[in-house]
């Protein structure tokens, strides 16, 4: 361990409140897919910042449109124009089909206001006299962010259970159960909330089934069709967002993470009609969309408009199942491998087993994280090749190679004695 990162670390534990258990690498440059840490050692990354940096790092036209914009104009409020928010947005209309949008700084921030606006389009619809629609009808497993809203809606109690009580009027569905959303659905739901593929709930994609069911019991009661493409939009599924993937189209959609390539930038997008609940006054935001973040986000749409990065993203996932699933035939120890695109699962049969192969191949200089225990989740860069895959194939079975060895050897001692 360097002095620098000693020195960091000491830092930090004397300043900062305690919410991450960091892992010790103190990184200071990055490179298309490769971070390089204070003691210059280069590692492979199959992260990409939990989905982020989608281009990879130091991207040369997020360079560009970043230093160029902040020479100029970092930040003037949205009380007065600044010419990007209106081409990002004519971008993510032409991407979703959807037709306005709300720009905030998270994914978490564009969570609330599809909350919001499902409560204040349903008052808006409401007859007269009448209480109106004001549930929200949520999946389990689900995660949607950090904020009480958010909180309230996810479906993890591990999440919910420290800050309880939550936001009420919220009901939870078994993911991908048909009969539990017809059963659960009722004329006091205001909105149908989900993941297209739930991120943190370990990369598990809702079936056509499903999330066509919700689309009809939806449109049928004028309650809202919401679709959280935090993780999973803007190029992760090698589609523009996932739910395009099964023919629908939502009424409001969440996004975030890789917008901005790293800055902090999300977006709400709705129909016309639904846009029409909210008024001057009614939801609003400092920071949200300003002229710094949505310049780089423009930059970052027309990669994804004008290359053929989304086949490309399409054609290495599916590679990367292909060859997980190959090794899923070598050891018995990997339960199922799923996902769409660059959002991939590899599951294993132990907590204790995902655990140490993160940390083993992080030693190996490959970044990959878990996710609800015994899932190695892996968010590369849409600009990784297939040798980049073949690289991460190998360490992961040399990794498991190694420690199933080590597991096994360690339990025939024990029975010995």
């Amino acid at each position: 361990m360097s002095d620098r990162l000693k020195i960091t670390m000491s830092a930090e534990a004397a300043s900062l409140i305690s919410t991450y258990e960091r892992f010790p690498v103190l990184f200071e440059r990055g490179e298309g897919v490769y971070l390089y840490d204070s003691e210059g050692r280069r590692y492979l990354d199959f992260l990409s910042g939990i989905g982020v940096n989608a281009l990879g790092h130091s991207h040369p036209a997020i360079v560009k449109a970043l230093t160029d914009q902040a020479a100029k104009l970092i930040h003037i409020s949205n009380l007065f124009f600044h010419q990007y928010q209106a081409e990002v947005a004519e971008l993510l209309k032409e991407f979703s089909g959807l037709d306005r949008v709300f720009f905030c700084n998270s994914g978490t921030e564009a969570w609330e206001g599809a909350l919001k606006l499902a409560r204040a389009h349903a008052l808006r619809t409401a007859a007269p006299g009448s209480k109106g629609k004001w549930r929200f009808l949520m999946m389990e497993n689900s995660f949607h962010g950090r904020t009480f809203g958010s909180l309230s809606t996810t479906g993890q109690e591990k999440y919910r259970a420290p800050f309880e009580p939550l936001v009420p009027e919220v009901r939870f569905v078994r993911f991908n159960d048909v009969d539990d959303l017809k059963a659960k659905f009722d004329d006091s739901i205001c909105a149908v909330g989900m993941e297209v593929i739930q991120g943190e709930g370990g990369i598990q994609p809702a079936s056509s089934e499903f999330i066509q069911a919700a689309r009809e019991l939806t449109r049928q009661s004028g309650a809202l069709l919401i679709c959280d493409e935090i993780q999973s939009g803007l190029g992760r599924t090698g589609r523009y967002f996932a739910y395009q993937h099964f023919r629908v189209k939502p009424d409001v959609v969440t996004t975030a993470k890789p917008l901005a390539a790293g800055l902090p930038l999300g977006a709400l997008l709705v129909t016309e009609e639904v846009a029409a609940a909210f008024r001057p006054g009614m939801h609003g935001t400092t920071f949200g969309g300003g002229p710094l973040t949505c310049a780089v986000a423009k930059a970052f749409l027309n990669e994804l408009k004008n290359t053929p990065i989304l086949q490309h993203t399409e054609d290495t996932g599916d590679y990367f199942v292909a060859k997980l699933k190959g090794l899923a035939k070598e050891h018995s120890c990997i339960v199922n491998v799923r996902g769409k695109g660059l959002m991939i699962a590899m599951e294993l049969n132990s907590a204790d087993l995902a655990k140490k192969i993160v940390l083993t191949l992080l030693e190996r200089g490959v970044i990959i994280n878990r996710t609800h225990e015994t899932v190695l989740r892996f968010l590369p860069p849409y600009i990784i090749e297939r040798q980049h895959v073949d690289q991460v194939v190998q360490e992961l079975n040399s990794a498991l190679t190694l420690l199933t060895t080590v597991e096994a050897t360690a339990h025939a001692g024990k029975g010995a004695l």
